[in-house]
């Protein structure tokens, strides 16, 4: 008895488990913040009600509590890189709060700057789970034929000339070509299609497809760190490292920002005391003024409400945001490239066209094409299948099939009452090679259309020809004719052949399309129209379109797509509904302009208190009510999305 090496118990890997403990300490971080604010709460409703020294020891606890893992990061990161942050800025703002006895105002700064971070971290931390999701589709074991034994072996202890058996059914665990049977293997882990590909003695398999109907013995053509699927995790992982231009930008601002705001807190505190005849008391007075108001909650609040209220209205209308960075980045695309199965496309063949022969009933022959390919499970006979039932109005077939035979690669056939149907490629059903066919050229016709033809044999003659395409989305040419209409070029990169792509593209009437793309080819593509023409997004809902949603400035997965495209994309289509972009990026163009109101204002106040407070115009009480004030106006404007 074989034993099934896809279904053999895998040790789950270290991604998993790193992933898995990375969480839990996202869930704590978060809880911790929250905990903060409704001791913060609790506190300030129960202020009439409790001693002094309650009240001080609640905020302790708050400032503990929120405050650990914002410190602990500032005094890793500090020490690490031996340079101050914005952690460390916020930490002794808050502190010199509390110094000076605005306790409530230290307590509430910990919370806001404890809650972005704990979002933030989940963020950054998400979209390392797509690494694991693609280890699970390569196999981890092949069955290797050596000296005419079989034997279950590591794929990493595979070399190049090895052969290793696959039944049909099973995944196949490494690149090479086959040299012996045949088979229709699913290749959509790589080129994204949904129509299996056949292949015979010496054509190219790949790791992580599947073959459907047919075993077959391979020579192995590459190590397991070689194969096209190995690939396709590396470009996920190196395209997820790199950090995007304003990243290090924001980066370089905090050490900055922190340096100077610290320095002159110090200068403030004896400065004004050596110079200006203030007296000691007064100058740090005026330091611990400057630490409060200059502290970024304002700055903070800027961004964090608007966007979290981009991305909650987006949600509304099935629009994903994993960040708020993808939420003001898809404001300044300029290209949206499109996968074309699945995402374009309804991703499964349906019956488009059908042509029977006129000397025969269709009631007869779809009886008999329907019964035969009830036995097989592959994609086109299951739409053949499904078409032939709704055409009888039947839930099952009432005749019997005798003597089933499959060709891998070629077609099936069947007895029926006697007599020989078959149903495949044309030179499978008939040996005819002359004379008039009833169809004409009309199979050539739809070939060009881009529609796959199976052809129905009976007694050695064609009686029936069925044309499948995989159908275009109801609301993908509107979703087009939107981005368009918003001055955004359209892209279509696809695995498929040329006469597929050109079909589908002037269906949608998309800008430019490119067929017959492997997925390092759509990396590259990707990179080619970004440097043409700017930002670029995709759009896709395969393993193969990961390393290219990873490469692109925004990566956007259709959701019912692949988990790894779903992990891998920066931005989900919950509801399937292309045309919700152009919505998305409306809202994400209003968040940016309200974030750069927010910025210029709080920027505006901070500056306008630390003149005040420079001049002894203001004091802390109205140094606080001007912080935190702004940071309520700030948030305010920002809920206005929700609208």
């Amino acid at each position: 008895m074989r034993t099934n090496i896809n279904t053999m118990e895998q040790p789950k890997d270290v991604f998993e488990s790193e992933s898995f403990w990375k969480k839990g300490d996202d869930n704590k971080e978060l809880i911790a913040s929250l905990t903060s604010g409704a001791i913060i709460l609790i506190t300030w409703l129960l202020t009439d009600y409790t001693s002094h020294s309650l009240w001080v020891t609640l905020h302790l606890i708050a400032f503990l509590i929120g405050g650990y893992a914002e410190a602990k990061e500032g005094i890793l990161d500090t020490l690490e890189n031996k340079k101050l942050n914005v952690e460390l800025l916020m930490i002794i703002a808050a502190i010199g709060s509390a110094a000076i006895g605005y306790w409530t105002e230290g307590a509430i700064l910990i919370f806001i700057f404890s809650l972005a971070g704990a979002l933030e971290t989940y963020t950054l931390n998400k979209s390392n789970a797509e690494i694991s999701s693609l280890m699970h589709l390569q196999p981890e074991e092949a069955r290797r034929i050596s000296h005419g034994k079989e034997e279950i072996v590591s794929t990493n202890l595979l070399s190049i000339g090895d052969h290793i058996f696959i039944l049909a059914g099973e995944r196949i665990p490494a690149d090479g070509k086959i040299i012996k049977g045949a088979t229709s293997v699913d290749e959509s882990p790589i080129t994204g299609e949904s129509v299996p590909i056949e292949k015979e003695i010496n054509t190219e398999v790949f790791a992580g497809t599947v073959a459907l109907d047919g075993s077959i013995t391979v020579e192995i053509t590459k190590l397991a760190n070689e194969t096209v699927f190995q690939k396709i995790i590396d470009m996920v992982q190196t395209a997820q490292d790199e950090k995007p231009p304003t990243q290090l930008f924001i980066e370089r601002f905090e050490g900055m920002y922190v340096n100077i705001v610290l320095i002159t807190v110090v200068i403030m505190m004896f400065l004004p005391y050596l110079l200006f005849n203030w007296s000691l008391t007064d100058s740090i007075y005026r330091a611990m003024i400057l630490l409060v108001v200059a502290s970024p909650c304002a700055l903070v609040a800027s961004i964090m409400p608007a966007t979290l209220s981009a991305i909650s209205k987006s949600a509304k209308k099935g629009v994903l945001f994993k960040g708020g960075v993808h939420a003001e980045n898809l404001s300044s695309i300029k290209v949206m490239a499109f996968d074309k199965t699945g995402t374009l496309t309804n991703g499964t063949p349906v019956v488009t066209d059908v042509h029977i022969h006129p000397a025969y009933d269709a009631y007869q022959v779809h009886q008999a094409v329907g019964a035969i390919e009830s036995e097989s499970t592959h994609p086109l006979a299951l739409a053949i299948r499904n078409y032939t039932l709704d055409f009888l109005q039947k839930d099952a077939f009432d005749i019997d099939v005798y003597h089933m035979q499959t060709a891998s690669g070629k077609g099936v056939t069947g007895s029926i009452i006697g007599e020989s149907w078959s149903v495949g490629k044309k030179e499978f059903v008939t040996s005819e090679s002359h004379g008039e066919y009833f169809y004409g050229a009309l199979d050539v016709t739809l070939a060009n259309e881009g529609k796959t033809i199976v052809y129905v044999g009976h007694q050695n003659q064609v009686v029936a020809i069925y044309a499948l395409k995989d159908t275009v989305r109801t609301e993908a040419k509107q979703a087009i004719t939107l981005l368009h209409e918003a001055g955004i070029k359209t892209l279509m990169l696809t695995g498929d052949n040329t006469l597929t792509a050109k079909a589908v593209a002037n269906e949608t009437g998309i800008s430019e399309y490119i067929a017959e793309c492997l997925p390092g080819e759509k990396v590259a593509k990707i990179k080619q129209a970004k440097e043409l023409h700017g930002n670029i997004a995709m759009i896709g809902d395969g393993i193969n379109d990961a390393p290219a949603l990873a490469t692109a400035d925004i990566g956007i997965a259709i959701g019912e797509g692949t988990d790894v495209a779903l992990e891998t994309a920066d931005v989900v289509l919950m509801n399937n509904d292309l045309t919700k972009i152009t919505d998305s990026m409306n809202t994400s163009i209003k968040m940016n302009r309200i974030i750069k109101q927010n910025i210029f204002f709080s920027l505006a106040v901070i500056f306008l208190l630390i003149i005040s407070n420079f001049f002894q115009a203001i004091d802390l009480p109205l140094g606080v009510i001007g912080h935190e004030g702004s940071t309520i106006l700030v948030i305010l404007n920002g809920l206005r999305l929700l609208k």
